[in-house]
């Protein structure tokens, strides 16, 4: 299994964020921002995005693009 890296862009083609998914459950992904900080984690699994101090940002979507902050 290999590890897939999407970069996330604003409306001005700047990079201000990634998320790395394909881990060995098969049904998550970290979010990073563009320095590299973690934001948090989704989970396909139980459908589920939760913040990078673990607590839920979302209990039926596993939606990377919650966790990006918006600028």
């Amino acid at each position: 299994m290999s590890l897939e890296k999407k970069y996330i862009r604003d409306f001005n083609h700047r990079v201000t964020g990634n998320v790395t998914s394909g881990f060995d459950d098969g049904h998550g992904a970290v979010v990073r921002d563009n320095s590299g900080e973690v934001l948090g984690r989704t989970s396909t699994r139980y459908n589920q995005t939760r913040d990078s101090s673990g607590r839920i940002v979302s209990s039926n979507s596993a939606d990377a693009g919650l966790l990006i902050p918006k600028s």
